[in-house]
């Protein structure tokens, strides 16, 4: 059969259309929860990562995590935390002995007002912005944990399937970590719900190689807060007075004095 030079031409363009388009199909799509750098992919399995994954998505997917600007919360009724996640501030405000650090997370600079009393003292600024710093990866991980399953010196490794302390069926995860925080040598076991994707307990372990945790504690009322879910419920302890904004006056994070 003879075919014309302009017929050719199309039939080319056509199969050229035709494989781009093949290539394209092949080609994997972006991630919708990317890890951070230096999450442990390697040593983590892929049971366990799709597992976070899909946390990450019942508790409102991570196009809203991202979003999520100020969260503020009452820690066990110690003290109130106000945390700017976009630029990296935190306040913390200990009512019972008028006490307010305001920290920046990024460069550890900030100011003190210890038992009513500023303190500018530059050794003293410094342990106390230290311990500020200290009071928010404490109080934020009870908080947001679920959220930071494929955080920087994460290794997740699936372990089975178990139940609760209720009895209700989960997959068990296993958190450890490398290089990141003030205790790293420290080990959780996360139960995530059969059912709804969302973490209804964890384990806590001092040292990666207890076997036994130092405590088991529920993780219940999960409430929407914006565009995300939270939950409070520790069981006997209580995370209070969630909330989450869209602005805060910046005077929250630079003033001493209440900002609402």
């Amino acid at each position: 059969m003879k075919i014309s030079g302009y017929s050719f031409l199309v039939m080319l363009s056509l199969g050229l259309l035709s494989s781009c388009q093949h290539k394209m199909m092949q080609q994997p799509s972006a991630p919708t929860n990317p890890a951070a750098p230096g999450f442990n992919a390697v040593a983590s399995d892929a049971k366990a990562i799709d597992l976070a994954d899909q946390v990450m998505e019942a508790m409102g997917g991570r196009t809203a995590w991202d979003a999520t600007r100020f969260i503020e919360w009452t820690f066990f009724g110690r003290r109130t935390l106000l945390w700017d996640k976009t630029a990296g501030r935190v306040r913390i405000e200990i009512p019972a002995d008028s006490t307010v650090f305001l920290l920046n997370l990024w460069d550890k600079t900030g100011k003190v007002l210890l038992k009513g009393k500023e303190q500018t003292e530059p050794d003293s600024l410094k342990k106390y912005l230290f311990t500020a710093e200290s009071i928010w990866i404490n109080d934020s991980y009870w908080l947001v944990m679920p959220y930071k399953l494929k955080d920087s010196g994460v290794t997740l490794r699936y372990l089975n399937e178990g139940a609760t302390e209720n009895g209700k069926p989960a997959d068990v995860i296993q958190l450890t970590f490398e290089a990141v925080g003030r205790t790293p040598e420290n080990k959780y076991l996360i139960y995530v719900d059969k059912a709804s994707k969302l973490i209804t307990q964890w384990s806590y372990f001092r040292s990666a190689a207890d076997q036994k945790p130092n405590f088991t504690t529920s993780w219940g009322n999960y409430q929407r807060h914006g565009k995300i879910l939270l939950s409070g419920d520790r069981g006997e302890r209580q995370l209070s007075n969630i909330a989450v904004y869209d602005q805060v006056p910046d005077q929250a994070f630079t003033l001493f004095k209440p900002w609402k």
